[in-house]
């Protein structure tokens, strides 16, 4: 009964947190920032391709206890790039249809400014911890760009992050893998019993638990340095597999976009599956699986990038922009496709779906195993690069609150829900989690909002 009331609770809370409010002022908050920085994604999308994909096989070392720009990116894009990108689309399409993903590109382009606008403020306002490292994020430009009067904005945001880097950076991960890789072995013995599942899935914890330890123990540099080589590989593995479905399909590609776009302003016109659906629900479905996949306004990605070795924080916050076009308008938008030009989708309107559906759209192309096979091994990489950049987050928010020797705890207590999260139902652990991912937003835009005069002055001065 406890748990009943508690689920019933934080369901509620949930709905308001990311209710219609919260994605107005997500959205607001890049409309804002676009105007204001002069359409700085569409202005300088040359400049930032060039500054960022352009260089992002340079060879470059950092100082001590920084890391390069590209490292710096990649272990953002460890945490962004995860299971909203598989999962998280199929969602939007199931209850918004195809018109959710004409949503989340709006929220994708005006949330480049936004992360932007973090990351220019975390650079600035970072500092050295106690180890030598520069930390920064949120909490940081809090304190040091607002003063000590709204500190305790900076204590809300760390106490939420590093709560929510438990569950939607950590259990809510392992478990996608284990369950994922799961469903493979079912695929060839489907008549395993459940508790020899389970062990599975406690096997795979412990060894998620000990890899992660592996790259603890090497700080802040050995986590840059294993999503440097890890995030390329898995988004390029994904990229390709993706366009081979499309390629497979091609001949409806043109009426895919034809349904994104109606399916945006009209969204019971498409199918009779999505009859009663409203703008309203699309856009939400929209921009909510967005906001989740690229993690614009949530401020997380900013704890990344302040460790990032340069000499002017617009050059670091360009990466920002190209983070969220690389996360939600290439990878997003070819799980979409991929979804939708198989007709997989037509099934599941209304429904609840996730990467089931995924899966179907890819096995009409490679066949259901090797689909299974495909979908597991990529949230596998996917879900791990998270596991890591989160346990950086949640270190960084809880070193904000209690100091440098905090960090030690809290990754041995990070290392153990890895264990647990392995095996354990996590319905009411996702929707907790994702309250406090969501509570995260509020104190990290109102900050932006409040400074941003200091960000279009930056701007300036770096471009002038």
């Amino acid at each position: 009964m406890k748990v009943e009331l508690i689920s019933k609770i934080s369901s509620e809370l949930n709905s308001i947190v990311w209710g219609v409010p919260t994605l107005i002022l997500l959205v607001g908050t890049g409309i804002y920032f676009t105007v204001r920085l002069g359409f700085l994604q569409f202005t300088k999308f040359g400049y930032v391709m060039k500054n960022t994909l352009g260089r992002l096989f340079e060879k470059r070392s950092s100082e001590s206890g920084t890391l390069t720009p590209i490292q710096a990116l990649t272990t953002a894009l460890a945490g962004t790039v995860g299971t909203g990108n598989i999962a998280g689309v199929a969602g939007a399409i199931a209850m918004g249809g195809p018109g959710a993903i004409f949503w989340m590109w709006v929220a994708a382009i005006f949330g480049m400014c936004t992360k932007y606008a973090e990351i220019v403020l975390s650079v600035h306002y970072r500092e050295k911890n106690e180890a030598g490292d520069y930390v920064g994020g949120p909490m940081y430009y809090i304190k040091n760009g607002l003063g000590e009067k709204w500190k305790w904005l900076g204590i809300l945001f760390s106490a939420f992050g590093a709560i929510a880097s438990l569950g939607i950076g950590n259990m809510t991960q392992i478990n996608t893998i284990a369950t994922s890789i799961g469903s493979v072995v079912k695929s060839f013995d489907s008549e395993i019993s459940g508790d020899n599942l389970q062990r599975i899935y406690m096997v795979i914890g412990i060894i998620g638990a000990i890899l992660t330890v592996l790259v603890l123990f090497g700080g802040m540099k050995r986590i840059g340095n294993v999503t440097e080589k890890l995030v390329p590989i898995m988004a390029l593995v994904y990229i390709i597999v993706s366009v081979i479905v499309v390629i497979t399909h091609i001949g409806s590609l043109g009426e895919v976009f034809s349904k994104i776009v109606t399916g945006a302003f009209a969204p019971a016109a498409i199918s009779g599956g999505l009859l009663g659906v409203t703008i309203q629900q699309a856009a939400k479905a929209g921009f909510g699986r967005g906001i989740f996949s690229n993690e614009a306004g949530l401020g997380t990605a900013a704890i990344a990038h302040a460790a990032s070795d340069v000499d002017h924080p617009v050059h670091q916050a360009i990466y920002g922009i190209f983070e969220v076009f690389m996360d939600t308008i290439v990878i997003c938008t070819l799980t979409a496709v991929a979804i939708l030009i198989s007709g997989c989708a037509d099934n599941f309107y209304g429904k609840s779906a996730g990467t089931d559906l995924t899966i179907m759209a890819f096995s009409t192309t490679f066949g259901e195993r090797w689909a299974s096979i495909i979908i597991a091994s990529c949230i596998t990489l996917f879900a791990f690069s998270t596991l890591l950049s989160w346990s950086l987050y949640g270190s960084r928010c809880l070193e904000f609150l209690f100091g440098t020797k905090a960090i030690i705890v809290y990754q041995a207590i990070y290392v153990i829900f890895i264990v647990v999260g392995s095996t354990v139902q996590l319905s009411l652990v996702w929707e907790i989690a994702d309250t406090t991912n969501g509570l995260m937003a509020v104190p990290n835009l109102i900050a932006i909002l409040i400074m941003s005069p200091k960000v279009i002055s930056l701007t300036k001065e770096h471009f002038k």
